[in-house]
């Protein structure tokens, strides 16, 4: 199939990229002239595990094309996937500005029957405005809007996309529910549904199931906070509730707080929704403040730790700045709000992350960039450094192991929000050791137990 991409954001390149990798013609465009003349050249502008090697083979074979013109994208497409962005307004309602504007310039270049797919997480409606937008210059029996979100994390994009659990397809149309599930037939032949429901109950799904996913992470960062106050272990709580097959494993692990460029947004948008049509959605809102005390909950235990809301004078090293592993995206990230803290209360920041520095660099503020020395490998943000802050459970920040520590640091302090380490190993290695949802180990531990 011919497709045309607009917008080359990460749904919109890992989208077109995937979709080229799979036989179809996919032309990307896009308005800004620079980063299409830098795709075209090859670079990708995104960290993605797996994309760049397809990326280059789709290039290299002639599948996939970047442009800034979307006239002859358009008119050539038998389906266009509208991949803008949405950003949250003031009042968390998403921002369509983008994506009516390119409703509106589609209408009049549409020449034979075309899909025209919202793949941008937008509110319920959207298609039906998308479609009037077009239709006032479109003849309705050359267009069909369908509604197809994105399930896609972060570091497992392209696998997501190759091998998507499930696919969603909200179409009012059987013409367009065809075209969409023959485009989508070679990404499910190990037996995962094509799920075709109306837009509307499509748009509310991938909502929902941010809202749901960012609520389980919630959950259990609240019985960590429990767990703290009685002595009890949220890791050892996890195994327990995990094993029933009606809570599941995934999405229990208790840290400082969710970010990225899904779940903060979407939260917010259900939120705004369910307002906006006179409900009071207590859960969300309970969500949203916890956390957003949760991303700064580690700087509290330091405080306690030292005795002082002061830091001045004193360094600390932080490792991770991306919002979860294996990408480079800052976006409502835990370490940017843990880095303003600190900063204000006058600390010195010693800064690593495998991929992330340049884009924290970009979103970070200017007091946090000043009091921060950024470094290129873990050891270099543990010099004389009086504590250690991990943000982000990067694999190579499990090695070396707690054992290391002692060696490494003028004084072993770890302040750890993502539970990397056992407890047992760290009380053996004689370091202080404070993680979320379970006991703190202190360096004394062992001098008194010897």
């Amino acid at each position: 199939m011919k497709l045309a991409v607009i917008g080359t954001g990460y749904v919109g390149l890992v989208s077109g990229t995937c979709f080229a990798d799979s036989g179809n013609d996919v032309t990307c465009v896009d308005i800004d002239a620079k980063k299409v003349e830098e795709l075209k050249e090859g670079n990708v502008p995104i960290y993605e595990p797996g994309l760049e090697t397809i990326f280059e083979r789709s290039i290299r074979e002639g599948r996939l094309r970047f442009t800034t013109e979307m006239e002859q994208a358009v008119r050539e497409a038998d389906i266009i996937f509208l991949c803008l962005p949405t950003p949250p307004g003031g009042d968390g309602q998403a921002d369509l500005s983008a994506v009516m504007t390119v409703a509106e310039q589609i209408g009049p270049l549409l020449e034979d029957y075309t899909v025209i797919v919202n793949k941008s997480t937008v509110p319920v409606g959207t298609a039906d405005r998308v479609r009037e937008a077009i239709a006032e210059s479109a003849s309705e029996e050359l267009f069909d809007v369908v509604s197809n979100p994105e399930f896609l994390r972060e570091g497992a994009a392209v696998e997501d996309f190759m091998k998507p659990e499930r696919v969603v397809i909200g179409a009012d149309s059987e013409r367009a529910a065809e075209t969409m599930s023959t485009l989508y037939e070679p990404f499910v032949r190990s037996g995962n549904p094509i799920i075709t429901m109306d837009p509307r109950s499509s748009e509310l799904t991938k909502y929902a199931a941010n809202a749901m996913l960012a609520t389980k992470i919630t959950f259990m960062n609240e019985i960590a906070n429990i767990c703290e106050r009685v002595g009890a272990n949220v890791d050892n709580v996890r195994r327990g509730i995990g094993t029933d097959s009606r809570i599941g494993k995934r999405f229990l692990f208790a840290g400082i707080g969710y970010g990225g460029s899904c779940f903060p947004k979407d939260v917010q948008a259900i939120h705004h929704t369910a307002a906006g049509h006179g409900y009071d959605f207590k859960i969300v809102d309970s969500v949203m403040e916890v956390n957003n005390w949760q991303k700064t909950s580690i700087v509290r235990k330091m405080e306690d730790y030292f005795g002082t809301d002061d830091f001045s004078g004193m360094t600390f090293g932080m490792w991770g700045l991306s919002f979860k592993p294996e990408t480079d995206d800052i976006r409502e990230a835990p370490a940017l709000y843990i880095a303003e803290e600190l900063a204000s209360k006058g600390a010195s920041l010693i800064a690593y992350d495998p991929e992330a520095i340049a884009t924290f660099k970009q979103a970070t503020s200017q007091d946090v960039l000043e009091a921060t020395t950024f470094v290129h490998n873990q050891k270099e943000a543990l010099d004389d450094i009086d504590a250690l802050v991990i943000c982000t459970e990067w694999n190579e920040f499990r090695r070396p192991t707690v054992d290391n520590f002692a060696d490494e640091m003028k004084q072993p302090v770890i302040f750890d929000g993502r539970n990397l380490y056992d407890l047992d190993r760290a009380r053996k290695a004689g370091i202080t050791y404070i993680s979320v949802g379970r006991p703190a180990v202190h360096q004394q531990e062992l001098e008194f137990a010897e």
